[in-house]
């Protein structure tokens, strides 16, 4: 057999067993890159090219076996405490798949992966790009199943959900499992009433009934004791805090019903009320369902954080083994000192230790750059789409993003300790927040509550020296007709019905005072790029400077600075070069383009030198006229042809279509401000063009709180709209908090509001549900209590049979759904 790899002709190395059958004949392979190359050329049913080439193939090694490896330091038990979850036999963990596209995505990944020994399960949820899998560990290992999700065609990586939302789903799925059993056997049981009490059964011989009231007893039985839990942990908890919550009525009210139930189905004496437990405790439960959507609607738009921070990061070794967390001077680095890479854990760095961040990669950790030059992305930070330069000295954030050159970082502090992990738990802090409403709620409960026991004990003790044997049925009407399921549901189906109204037009809330709150806002401070802007830079000026016909023979125009600048920066990825891309000329042929790193892009068209870029960089080798320098007011760039600046190009954000309607119609009864991480000019430049109040611009974080608690210290109920991960403290500051559904993904997780269409439109629409939905509120709490100031003597003087109040308690509840629901109406 050949020593020999058959597809780059290089020595096979010791052990490697490794083939590929091309041609129906099996051909050694030295490694596994060359081995999946060569199965790629043979499945796309390219042999032929080793029968044409004149060569052997480069070697394919580099990229597949770095995956292999970055796939591998998955499989360490120190990195997989952070996602993976494990019983004894088994670990489940939730991956993030990117490139899916549709249902078929997911069915394809699920067929492909559920043929791998050891993989017990996978489900993948094509809407949420999410696969759950589990396997047993001691069969298959975590990257090789990630491998073979590659190898279908996708890229997959661990997802960690935070413990709300995974409380979230096991509640949710606790409660549709509640509803539908309930549900189900209430029907059986009503069909069995219903029968008995419109003389469908007269006829029936009494033991055939007796034997119908076994058969209610035993559905009936799972509701009470599996359906209604949640009721009766919820007043032990109430008793045990020494409070009186809406649970306790209700639950002595279904205790009582189905005891006296039974006892009058065991003894044969005496009415049964099966059905009307069970669809007591069925309205109760679609109730409690209802509130606990309206809470936990934030778990639904989940932020995948931790695509905000890598997994791995390539750390630098040093040849003599310098202890961790030791001082590196700058001055001092070179290259020969730290030689050795290897792919740790992001979450495993320490201060003082050494990393090479690449193009494209994600800061792993705050530090220093040592070495290097680039441009990094720091919107996830700021919210600006503008990358900022960094050389040496220069610090950097972790979850930013590296752009066009290589670093050498020293890390400064730990990733717990990270800029980025002090903004998380500020906005976290920032959400700790429990509704006003609710506090009402809760406290006009708590004498409602205890006003029903009272007047039911005082009827029971009436009843029982009157006319003793109906005492227990009259008392029980009045907890039934009395139990406060209306005013229950009064709050949560009215925001359940303005949420789902507002996730209709775009629009997600996560905070649970938002919907109280709105219709009091009477300020609105708004973010500049990303926000009232696109983020995308338009051309807003072209200036032409220094426009002598002694460089080239001839003047330049607009149209041909413009032309010249577009051919030379569509070799550039900055933001600033997509705005040119419209006015390329492809007649224009360039040579010896170079992309500086954070400066600008220089080459030669038609034999002329030309650069466009930052002023401070041309302006070191330009020969310019004073009576002819610019204003470089904003965001400039500069183009330069044989050592002179010929054109200044202005840009400017592309302003949201629909920003001066919204602004115009929010100043009708509100104030507007403007504030801004952009320079003053630039903001001004903003408000010529928006009717904005106040514009402040140049102001950090701090800068903008300060202003928000100014404006709350005058009087000001403040909404602050933004974009960045910087906003998230100042979202802790206002009153009402929304980020645009383009902004970073830690943001929407300090925001109380979501704007997913992206529209400013969209506040309008908010202001307006809110002022709806708080009407509602107040005219089901109204109708709740009007129900039982009504009901109550009639169900105390013994008017009310058990029956009847339960009717009258499910119209009662069944009104205050209805008019909720008026909310959806356009």
């Amino acid at each position: 057999m050949t020593s020999q790899c058959f597809h780059c002709n290089e020595a096979i190395p010791s052990g490697i067993k490794l083939f590929v059958t091309i041609n129906n004949t099996a051909k050694i392979m030295c490694c596994v890159g060359c081995q999946a190359v060569a199965q790629t050329i043979v499945d796309n049913g390219l042999t032929q090219y080793y029968a044409v080439r004149t060569e052997p193939a480069h070697k394919s090694q580099a990229l597949v076996p770095e995956q292999l490896q970055k796939h591998k330091l998955l499989d360490e038990a120190v990195l997989q405490s952070e996602f993976i979850y494990q019983d004894k036999e088994s670990k489940e963990a939730i991956l993030s798949i990117d490139g899916m596209s549709c249902a078929a995505c997911a069915w394809l990944i699920e067929m492909k992966l559920g043929k791998l020994t050891g993989l017990l399960s996978i489900n993948v949820n094509a809407t949420t790009q999410r696969a759950t899998v589990k396997w047993r560990d001691s069969a298959i290992k975590l990257s090789a199943i990630l491998l073979a999700i590659e190898k279908v065609g996708y890229q997959a990586l661990p997802f960690k959900a935070n413990d709300a939302e995974l409380s979230n789903k096991k509640q949710s799925k606790a409660f549709i499992k509640r509803l539908g059993i309930s549900g189900i056997l209430m029907m059986q049981i009503m069909m069995i009433a219903f029968g008995l009490y419109f003389g469908a059964f007269t006829d029936m011989t009494e033991h055939n009934k007796v034997y119908l009231r076994w058969v209610s007893f035993i559905l009936t039985t799972p509701i009470i004791f599996y359906g209604a839990w949640p009721f009766y942990i919820g007043a032990i908890k109430a008793l045990k805090a020494k409070r009186l919550s809406m649970d306790v009525p209700v639950s002595i009210a279904i205790i009582l019903a189905f005891t006296a139930s039974a006892w009058a189905t065991i003894t044969q004496q005496g009415e049964v009320y099966f059905e009307s437990v069970a669809m007591f405790t069925f309205l109760l439960l679609i109730g409690k369902f209802l509130e606990f959507r309206a809470r936990s609607r934030a778990a639904q738009v989940s932020a995948n954080l931790l695509k905000l921070m890598p997994m791995m990061a390539t750390k630098v070794l040093s040849l003599n083994d310098s202890k961790v967390g030791d001082s590196i001077d700058a001055k001092t680095q070179n290259k020969e000192t730290y030689s050795k890479e290897v792919l740790v854990a992001a979450k495993q760095l320490l201060k003082g230790d050494i990393v090479i961040i690449k193009p494209g990669e994600v800061v792993p950790a705050d530090g220093v750059i040592i070495s290097g030059i680039s441009q990094l992305n720091e919107a996830m930070l700021s919210g600006e789409q503008l990358p900022i330069s960094k050389t040496i000295n220069d610090s950097v954030f972790a979850g930013t993003l590296n752009g066009d050159g290589n670093i050498t970082v020293q890390v400064k502090q730990a990733t717990s300790q990270s800029f980025l992990s002090q903004l998380i738990r500020l906005s976290e802090q920032s959400q700790a927040h429990k509704p006003k409403i609710a506090q009402l709620s809760d406290k006009i409960a708590q004498y409602f509550v205890a006003l029903i026991l009272l007047t039911s004990i005082a009827t029971a003790i009436y009843w029982q020296q009157h006319l003793p044997e109906e005492a227990f049925w009259i008392t029980l009407s009045v907890l039934v007709a009395t139990c406060p399921c209306a005013l229950s549901l009064a709050t949560p189906t009215g925001l359940t019905c303005a949420t789902t109204r507002l996730n209709r037009a775009g629009i997600m809330i996560k905070g649970g005072h938002v919907m109280e709150t709105m219709p009091k806002i009477n300020c609105f401070a708004f973010d500049k790029t990303g926000t009232l802007t696109t983020g995308e830079f338009t051309i807003h000026q072209v200036e032409l400077i220094d426009n002598d016909a002694s460089i080239t023979g001839s003047k330049y125009s607009k149209e041909q600075v413009l032309a010249i600048a577009a051919a030379l920066e569509a070799h550039s990825e900055h933001p600033i070069a997509k705005p040119f891309g419209e006015h390329r000329d492809y007649s224009l042929t360039t040579q010896q383009i170079k992309v500086h790193s954070g400066q600008g892009v220089s080459g030669i068209i038609d034999n002329i030198d030309y650069a466009i870029g930052k002023r401070s960089w041309l302006e070191k080798n330009a020969v310019l006229k004073d009576s002819h320098t610019p204003s470089f007011n904003g965001t400039s760039c500069l183009l330069m042809a044989n050592k002179r600046i010929i054109a200044a190009f202005y840009l400017i954000d592309k302003v949201r279509d629909e920003a001066f309607a919204t602004i115009s119609s929010l100043n009708k009864d509100n104030k507007t401000l403007l504030l801004s991480g952009d320079g003053q000019i630039a903001c001004d430049n903003l408000a010529q063009t928006l009717p904005l109040n106040i514009v402040l611009g140049g102001l950090s974080a701090q800068d903008k709180m300060q202003q928000i608690k100014y404006a709350q210290e005058q009087g000001f109920k403040v909404a602050m709209i933004g974009d960045g991960v910087n906003d998230s403290p100042v979202f802790g500051a206002a009153h009402v908090s929304i980020a645009m559904g383009c902004g970073a993904d830690i943001t929407k997780s300090g925001a109380d509001v979501i704007l997913l269409n992206n529209k400013l439109s969209s506040i309008n629409t908010l202001i307006e549900i809110s002022r709806r939905t708080r009407r509602i509120i107040f005219q089901n709490y109204l109708w709740a209590f009007g129900y039982n100031a009504m009901v109550l003597p009639l169900a105390v003087t013994g008017y009310i049979t058990p029956y009847m109040a339960v009717i009258g308690m499910s119209a009662s509840s069944i009104l205050v759904i209805t008019n909720s629901l008026r909310i959806l109406k356009q």
